[in-house]
């Protein structure tokens, strides 16, 4: 009797509680409004709470799980370099063993000289040959497809910068699959794939062959940039064949639509299915370090329990920032 009390009780605080919520949010958004801060301290506390797992150092339970290994890591779209702290936080940047793709000869050599393992390739779902555009008032921005234009302004750019868009050189270059890539260099197994290509993502997951990575960062351009991008479902609709789900998305820069116009997604193996299962299983130690490296604690604590991972003790035991 005492107990159907109580909860009768917390049901009607709770009812309260909401009711008292819902008249808040829109006397706090108008004041958001009225100094103009609405959607930027959204942001803020969006992007906050995204990166809260930064905050945390599993440096010593990650030492310990790989002991002398190396995560293998692949980074196709590399100029600035793979260990530069914006995929991760620089203290884990000695777990990774990076190889980095760049196909135009003098961003492949400025890699070398930072001692990078470099595929001086383009890569793409078959061998072949493909023209590059290159826009050099915008690094980092080159891809196999022009630029459209027409689709800037649902980005947010104003009109003076379209012309950071504008082709500046046309180039051929070769072009070969992961697989093949990897293979060329003994590469067996690869634990972390990153592919930020502006559009070509789809073809170069195609090329994947026999490599099942533990972890990919994938961009994805909701509403493409370029002229003849696939569509994006396209691109998850592979993902997800190949026995990937998404734990993460990420959103990238302005946009004049309620969701966002670009984004990078994680991706990890289904451990639902048999076949994830048995990629997760098959580098336990290396799937949890990654895990680690990128924050998803919660997710990861489940992964455990449900895989009956050796290390799930002390898995159990660590925090999610991300959640409180």
């Amino acid at each position: 009797m005492i107990k159907y009390v109580l909860l009768r009780i917390i049901k009607i605080f709770n009812r309260l509680l909401l009711k008292v919520i819902n008249l808040l949010v829109p006397i706090i958004s108008r004041i958001l409004i009225w100094f103009n801060l609405q959607s930027g301290t959204v942001n803020l506390l969006n992007k906050l709470r995204s990166q809260s797992h930064k905050t945390q150092d599993h440096y010593d339970l990650i030492s310990k799980l790989l002991n002398t290994k190396k995560l293998i890591a692949l980074d196709a779209g590399a100029q600035g370099g793979f260990l530069n702290g914006s995929i991760f936080p620089k203290r884990y940047n000695s777990f990774f063993s990076p190889i980095v793709v760049e196909p135009i000869s003098e961003e492949a050599k400025k890699l070398k000289d930072k001692n990078y393992k470099v595929v001086e390739k383009g890569l793409w779902s078959s061998n072949c040959k493909k023209k590059l555009y290159i826009l050099g008032k915008r690094p980092g921005s080159s891809s196999m497809y022009k630029p459209n234009k027409d689709i800037f302004d649902l980005y947010d750019f104003k009109k003076k910068n379209f012309h950071l868009f504008d082709i500046s050189k046309e180039i051929e270059v070769n072009c070969s699959t992961i697989m093949e890539s990897l293979n060329e260099l003994s590469i067996k197994n690869l634990d972390f794939l990153k592919v930020d290509t502006q559009g070509a993502e789809l073809e170069i997951l195609k090329g994947l062959g026999e490599y099942y990575p533990l972890m990919m960062k994938i961009e994805l351009q909701i509403i493409p940039m370029y002229h003849g991008v696939p569509n994006w479902s396209k691109l998850l609709e592979h993902i997800y064949n190949l026995n990937y789900m998404t734990c993460e998305w990420i959103e990238i820069g302005s946009h004049l639509t309620r969701t966002p116009a670009e984004m990078d997604m994680i991706f990890i193996p289904n451990y639902l299915s048999e076949k994830g299962k048995k990629i997760i299983l098959s580098k336990e130690n290396e799937f949890i370090s990654l895990m680690l490296i990128f924050g998803h604690i919660k997710l990861l604590q489940n992964i455990s329990t449900k895989l009956n991972f050796s290390a799930n003790q002390e898995i159990q035991k660590l925090s999610d920032n991300y959640f409180k």
